[in-house]
């Protein structure tokens, strides 16, 4: 009976699992209350960090941007040049500037956005670079002995000077361990030195400092104690029950091969330092690209605020001509006919768009942004909000006077000052110690140790007193023992170790870092020859834009003279209102052009500086470290009397060579040698010309004063309203923003005389 429900059971059992073992199921859980809320069906998926950062003021408090259908402004905020710069550079942790030119960059907001941290230049790299550390750490053996480096040394391998110089500290190993045996053995029950079961306890604990020094050698000094105990008997196989055992030691390891010598174990650190100078000049790279940007942003500004003005001065000569016109149309007098009347409707027409344009500008690419625009522009390289109520107003005006360069003594500084050119020196300084390096892989690894013992056995393992007890006896100590110096061992050890047959790879990794210099050199030979050329096209363009200067203010001149010639003819009716019309323009066109001109003028000066070398010391900033903690410079402080104190070997040398001349000049008269090695008395600047005279080349006329203020524009009381055609609107004084606040006050000519004069060279 029991046998049959068992086996009814089992065939229930087995059907059970037939019918629900292919079919999975949730475990149970007896606190479930059904709420899902941590359920998780996508493995990724857009998600906030969980990171908050209180944002700059210049964030939270921007106003409402500047526009024509907004252009409520708090106050104007005249600023110089170099308040510009400075407002850049003080709030400028990371570099607002990207490579290439500004045709190319396009928007600098949208560069910014796109830019990882990676990608970007800020204060902080050169000290990034400097406290890089290598995630591995020193290696030791299990015996607390440094391990030789492998492989040679890489620039691109290389991290901060910091770590490369941990590389020759001390390292402390400590190790611990204990086991207890309980086996049998293959013994008789009759050996009295090998019991049948075998029952021990043992521990040893290991400490070791470890150094490597600048030749390679690496010394260690290690203490090990051990503790024994087992069963077999006393007096027969053993002395004592236990013991214990105490050993110091000192081991050195010299290579004699590779690896030897302050040359090669030093590389690392020069390559490491060398870095470093690397981002020094990368970073002052973006300094200098910032301060150009800035500069150039400001003339750019500058140009702007005079193009509006042109736009407004012809806008309102079209009005006063619109305006003739229509009231001879009205008295059926001569030259107003329905013709004339729609081309100079037209004509204010176009100068109104253009004073809009010159305002607002637009945002289609490769198209100027206008005044609005080139403000924003400016703000944000300085680090400013997009708009807080003030308009940024240019009051620098840029320089008319010829500045010269002298060729040689130009491309000479140039090619002494030019970060990218010092990048490029310290590239090929690593390929030089990288080279090194690799060729010292070629020789076999010969490396000779000898280690030196004392040894102390015991009893017991220490005490405060000495007893004078001798091991074996009973009561002798391990340390009394050591300490006692009967006991001493020493060894000797020879480690050879050649390349590979036939030094494939050896041979492989000193042809790729001997091509890889050659590149470099032939890159800097390049980058020496395109910054000719630059130097050149910058020189040729300063020439030229100075000639365009003078020969767009002669066609202001003359277009003024046409204007008003041409306003007579057609007052008189002598000539149709289209060859006014046409003057007007041209006068606006050579207006703007002379201003665009200058402006060009005075940013190839600032291009010049930027190819030689001088910009950063042309707008009067010096980089410099900043403040280390105090105990530092106690430190150097010490370091500078120890050295000071030392002997000096006359016929010493330094290893590796001395790959620096010292710190980079940055003001002109640092250099003190001139291309050709000549010794200089004085800077080099640019050498101005000469006042000139009207019967020279270079004689240009000042321009008058333009107004104080673009209301000073309008005549007193304005322009009267003249009543035109329904639906046509009137043309009378432009009223809204347009006219009465176009840019806040215009820009303040330069203290000149009204009437022409020669232009001041100081």
């Amino acid at each position: 009976m029991t046998r049959q429900l068992t086996t009814h059971l089992a065939l229930m059992l087995t059907l059970l699992s037939l019918v629900t073992g292919c079919h999975p199921t949730q475990p149970f859980y007896l606190q479930e209350d059904g709420d899902l809320s941590h359920y998780l069906d996508t493995a990724q998926q857009i998600e906030q960090p969980d990171y908050d950062q209180a944002s700059l003021d210049e964030v939270v408090q921007s106003h409402s941007p500047f526009m024509l259908s907004n252009f409520e402004i708090d106050e104007t905020w005249d600023l110089s040049l170099e308040e510009c710069v400075s407002i850049a550079l003080q709030n400028s942790k990371i570099i607002r500037t990207v490579g290439g030119t500004q045709q190319l960059r396009g928007n600098f907001a949208a560069t910014i956005m796109s830019t990882t941290s990676e990608g970007s230049t800020s204060v902080y790299d050169p000290a990034i670079v400097e406290s890089t550390t290598n995630p591995t750490g020193q290696v030791v053996d299990s015996q607390g002995n440094r391990v030789q480096q492998r492989g040679a040394a890489r620039a691109n391998q290389t991290v901060g000077v910091e770590d490369a110089l941990a590389e020759f500290d001390a390292q402390f190993f400590s190790a611990f361990n204990y086991s207890q045996t309980d086996r049998p053995r293959n013994t008789s029950n009759q050996n009295p030195f090998n019991p049948l079961i075998f029952q021990a306890t043992d521990a040893n604990f290991l400490a070791a400092v470890s150094k490597r020094t600048a030749t390679g050698s690496i010394f260690t000094f290690r203490g090990t104690t051990a503790y024994s105990r087992n069963n077999i008997p006393i007096g027969l196989g053993r002395a004592l029950p236990s013991d214990w055992t105490q050993t110091i030691e000192a081991e050195w390891t010299q290579p004699l091969l590779r690896n030897r010598g302050t040359q090669v174990n030093r590389i690392p650190v020069i390559l490491a330092r060398t870095n470093a100078d690397i981002s020094l000049a990368d970073f002052e790279t973006s300094v200098r690209n910032l301060v150009l940007d800035v500069e150039n942003a400001y003339w750019d500004l500058h140009t702007s605020y005079r193009s509006l003005e042109t736009a407004k001065t012809g806008r309102d000569s079209a009005q006063v001509t619109w305006k003739n016109t229509y009231l001879k149309s009205e008295a059926g007098a001569t030259g107003g006919d329905a013709q004339a009347e729609a081309q100079s409707r037209e004509q204010y027409y176009f100068f109104r768009a253009a004073v809009q344009t010159a305002l607002a500008g637009s945002n289609v690419q490769g198209q100027d942004p206008g005044l609005l625009g080139r403000e924003r522009q400016l703000r944000f390289l300085m680090g400013l909000a997009p708009s807080d109520g003030r308009l940024i107003r240019p009051i620098d005006e840029p320089t008319m006077a010829p500045v010269e360069f002298q060729w040689h003594d130009v491309q000479g500084e140039a090619l002494f000052r030019s970060p990218e050119l010092r990048r490029q020196k310290w590239r090929i300084k690593q390929r030089e110690l990288e080279l090194i390096s690799a060729r010292n892989q070629l020789l076999p690894e010969l490396n000779v140790s000898g280690v030196y013992r004392f040894v102390g056995v015991g009893d017991e393992l220490i005490a405060a007193e000495r007893n004078g007890i001798i091991f074996p006896n009973p009561g002798s100590r391990a340390w009394e023992v050591l300490t006692g110096g009967d006991f001493q061992e020493a060894g000797l050890r020879v480690d050879f170790t050649p390349p590979a047959f036939g030094a494939r790879r050896e041979l492989a990794r000193v042809r790729n870092v001997q091509l890889s210099m050659v590149r470099e050199q032939a890159l800097l030979e390049d980058k020496e020859l395109a910054l000719t050329h630059q130097l050149s096209d910058a020189l040729v363009g300063l020439d030229s834009h100075y000639h365009l200067v003078q020969t767009h203010f002669q066609r202001w001149i003359a277009s003024t003279k046409e204007v008003n010639a041409a306003e007579l003819l057609v007052d008189r009716g002598k000539a149709p209102i289209d060859i006014l019309l046409d003057a007007q323009r041209r006068r606006a066109n050579a207006q703007i052009d002379y201003y665009r001109a200058l402006s060009e003028y005075n940013k190839s000066v600032a291009y010049v500086h930027y190819l030689k070398g001088s910009l950063l010391e042309f707008n009067n900033i010096v980089l410099d470290e900043g403040p280390w903690p105090q105990k530092a410079y106690w430190d150097a402080l010490g370091r500078a009397r120890e050295r000071d104190a030392s002997y000096y070997l006359d016929y010493g040398w330094t290893r590796p060579n001395v790959i620096s001349r010292g710190p980079a000049p940055q003001h002109g008269g640092e250099m003190g040698l001139s291309p050709l090695g000549e010794e200089i008395d004085t800077p080099l600047q640019p050498t101005p010309a000469g006042p000139a005279s009207e019967g020279d080349d270079n004689f240009l006329p000042t321009p008058a004063p333009l107004p104080a203020s673009p209301d000073d524009l309008l005549p007193p009381g304005g322009f009267e309203e003249a009543p035109l055609p329904t639906p046509m609107p009137t043309p009378g004084g432009e009223g809204g923003n347009i006219t009465r606040r176009p840019a806040g006050p215009a820009l303040n000519a330069p203290g000149k005389r009204a009437d022409a004069g020669a232009v001041r060279t100081g």
